[in-house]
């Protein structure tokens, strides 16, 4: 059984952003769950918004515009936080936190006090798939890990706005018509774009595609077809292909490497 330890190549520590569509907000707090159950501290946050999580993702949940509040509430806490939620401020009306700072979340990295700190940088509205917008996504510069979403109920469909988000743009990048099948060679196409789902990841930082809901043998098979496309492209930047369903346990189902990587 591949771990998501494993399978996202986590090292000693760091700030983990999540891009894309399909599930980042369930991979988001499964990894936070999987890393506190090993005793490590962990932040989940947002720069964009996210719903408020329910208990049984978070605990506790923060609100504080400026890393030296936040700081000051978990201080409060002496120790006995494992894994805190935080936002900038919340939506009732909406059910939704606000996003942080990239500013702010490079203060809390240096302060040390987590382990680890997971980002979702960019927003999809529900989407399986999506390509951003100019002003998107947000990734704080001290990310050392950027996981590029894929939904996999997506792929085989019509390119519509039922399952894209910003189809516009996933149509210029893809050279999709409307209406079109998306194809795994399209979803490979907008992910190594330049201005595709890993776009404003640090140079530094490692690369992973997450083909999520392969909960099927079609799901599974486009899955595996969007890894084959991304082994023909001479310089895709991405180091590692997940496969698998963030649902269910396991949540991988199997990885294909495409940049030999070494743990940090």
């Amino acid at each position: 059984m591949v771990t998501l330890r494993d399978g996202l190549l986590l090292g000693e520590g760091g700030v983990i952003s999540l891009v894309g569509a399909g599930g980042k907000t369930s991979l988001m707090f499964g990894l936070a769950r999987e890393l506190t159950s090993a005793g490590e501290t962990v932040l989940t946050t947002t720069t964009t918004k996210i719903h408020a999580p329910s208990p049984e993702q978070a605990g506790t949940v923060f609100i504080a515009e400026t890393a030296d509040g936040l700081l000051q509430r978990i201080r409060e806490e002496r120790g006995r936080l494992r894994h805190v939620t935080a936002a900038a401020g919340s939506l009732p009306d909406q059910g939704k936190l606000t996003g942080l700072a990239p500013e702010v979340i490079r203060d809390i990295w240096r302060s040390r006090r987590f382990r680890w700190i997971l980002v979702e940088a960019d927003g999809a509205a529900g989407r399986p798939l999506k390509a951003p917008a100019e002003h998107e996504p947000v990734i704080p510069a001290c990310t050392s890990l950027c996981v590029g979403m894929i939904g996999l109920s997506g792929v085989g469909r019509p390119a519509d706005p039922v399952r894209v988000f910003r189809l516009e743009q996933f149509h210029r990048l893809s050279g999709l018509i409307a209406g079109a099948t998306i194809t795994p060679a399209a979803v490979a196409d907008v992910l190594v774009h330049a201005r595709g789902v890993f776009k404003n990841t640090p140079d530094d930082a490692l690369r992973i595609a997450f083909c999520n809901q392969a909960d099927s043998p079609r799901r599974l098979a486009a899955g595996r077809q969007i890894a084959h496309a991304l082994t023909q492209k001479k310089h895709s930047g991405i180091n590692r292909v997940v496969i698998g369903r963030t649902l269910f346990d396991p949540p991988i189902t199997e990885v294909h490497d495409l940049i030999p990587t070494t743990r940090k």
